[in-house]
């Protein structure tokens, strides 16, 4: 549990915890496990994004809104034929006190793409075909074929620049001994290769970043021991409480992303795909989260969400001419013959995360599956479910980010090698017609192998109290701490 008196104690970098809440720290949690938020390599929590983010610049970063901004890179060009993308770097030191060079950025950034090798942020990367220094201060990423949103993509917080183990801001950080807490604090602008600001201190305050469990944070925040809550998902809505003092308010991102049952099993129930499908028509979607009490929820049953083509080929639904009660008729029909024919009770594990929201759902789930004779079992995450919750937020407007996240060599349940193989077919393609052919033929082969049971847009809420400047909803879900360290003019 979270005390103002510890916080006062942690460091001297930090104003005094009696100044005021005008000059004091920005106390920030990130809902997520405590141990989770100092991770390092290419596969970070939520927590760590923000703190790599912060820490860390890349070539290019996102603001408030989630629109791609200058970081280490002061401005860029992207050529006629859209395949290369020259950026040319500030003037600026690295945390040894050396210029940031060209050449440097050009082996760190081929080193972090080998890393995220095995990953499907990896596979976003797969474009990426020459890296290479032009000048001392220019370089140069090629491409095989155009993505329109390869700046975002660039922009993500795993891309943050290490120089000697460090970070070159925009923030620096501290953390007492093993403390769960990191401090944070803005750089001078000259430290960043900037130009100096009378009194820049003046407009920044420092910030404090903790992971916390839900329970935890909400408490804290309604004690008046936060200031921003972030990272909240469905699983943990129903906690929120809000009295008339909390002098907080819910914010809700309006997300894109991947939120539904990667299958873990095609055995028994599951091993046709028409009745993994049939699991998949028996769900109200449209009422799925009603008892939840949330907005911003966007049910689909596409893995691709069908606005991301242009022109959109695809209904609203898969089942356009069949109502609710009709398809429920069908997938009871082949549950039943599956049971007639194996002698066994149709049952299926159900892995969630922990939390109110997610009982919540699964009692949804539950009697919708108990129309087509389907008998439901919850179970946590990694713990043996046959269908099990995937919830991720898109990187990038693009179908290719959907089908990667379900690509083969993530392993992360049944997959289809033959979706795989055209989306890979898709990178060199210049043409923008002949590549969606290729992504919309993909999806179609993802969708009729059953992998995936779609059910929505990714949820995201905030807890944000009134003094809190800089922060904005978007659809990224990440919210950059230096916005939130800034204070008004």
């Amino acid at each position: 549990m979270i005390r103002t008196t510890i916080l006062c104690a942690l460091s001297a970098l930090l104003i005094a915890c009696g100044t005021g809440a005008d000059r004091g720290p920005v106390d920030v949690a990130i809902i997520g496990d405590e141990e989770e938020l100092f991770t390092t390599g290419v596969r970070l929590s939520p927590g760590a994004q923000h703190l790599r983010a912060a820490s860390h610049e890349g070539l290019v970063a996102l603001d408030q809104s989630g629109q791609v901004v200058p970081a280490l890179a002061e401005r860029w060009i992207v050529t006629d034929d859209a395949m290369s993308y020259i950026f040319r770097l500030r003037n600026s030191n690295g945390p040894n006190g050396e210029p940031i060079t060209a050449p440097q950025i050009r082996s760190l950034l081929r080193e972090r793409i080998r890393q995220l090798e095995g990953t499907s942020l990896g596979l976003d990367f797969a474009k990426v075909v020459e890296v290479r220094a032009m000048t001392g201060r220019v370089i140069e990423l090629r491409l095989s074929g155009p993505m329109p949103d390869f700046l975002r993509l660039l922009a993500q917080p795993e891309l943050g620049i290490a120089i000697d183990g460090s970070g070159s801001g925009p923030m620096s950080l501290e953390r007492e001994d093993e403390s769960a807490i990191a401090l944070l604090s803005m750089l001078p602008p000259e430290a960043r290769g900037l130009p100096a600001r009378r009194a820049w201190e003046d407009l920044t305050r420092d910030l404090t970043l903790r992971n916390l469990s839900a329970r935890d944070a909400i408490d804290a925040f309604s004690r008046g021991e936060l200031d921003l809550i972030m990272n909240g998902s469905i699983a943990e809505f129903p906690m929120v409480e809000l009295g008339p003092l909390s002098r907080g308010a819910v914010q809700v991102d309006p997300t894109l992303g991947l939120f539904g049952f990667i299958v873990r099993s095609d055995a028994d129930l599951l091993e046709s795909p028409a009745r993994r499908e049939a699991l998949s028509m028996a769900i109200d979607r449209s009422t799925l989260l009603q008892t939840i009490g949330i907005g911003g929820f966007a049910p689909t049953s596409w893995i691709v969400p069908n606005n991301l083509f242009v022109p959109t080929i695809y209904q609203t639904t898969r089942w356009p001419d069949l109502t609710l009660e009709e398809r429920q008729t069908i997938a009871r029909t082949r549950v039943a013959q599956w049971q007639a024919e194996s002698g066994e009770e149709p049952v299926v594990r159900v892995g969630l995360p922990e939390g109110p929201g997610s009982d919540l759902l699964f009692a949804a789930l539950a009697r919708n599956w108990q129309q087509i004779g389907v008998r439901a079992e919850q179970v946590g995450l990694g713990r043996g479910g046959d269908l099990e919750l995937r919830d991720r937020l898109a990187r990038y407007s693009s179908p290719r980010w959907f089908l990667n996240q379900l690509n083969c060599s993530i392993a992360i349940g049944l997959c289809s090698e033959e979706a795989d193989a055209l989306v890979s077919s898709s990178l060199a393609l210049r043409d923008p017609v002949s590549k969606q052919a290729l992504l919309i033929e993909a999806h179609e082969t993802l969708t009729q192998a059953e992998v995936f049971i779609p059910l929505g847009s990714p949820v995201r809420w905030s807890l944000v109290r009134g003094a809190v400047d800089g922060y904005q909803a978007n659809p990224w879900g990440l919210h950059p701490l230096p916005a939130l360290a800034e204070t008004p003019n």
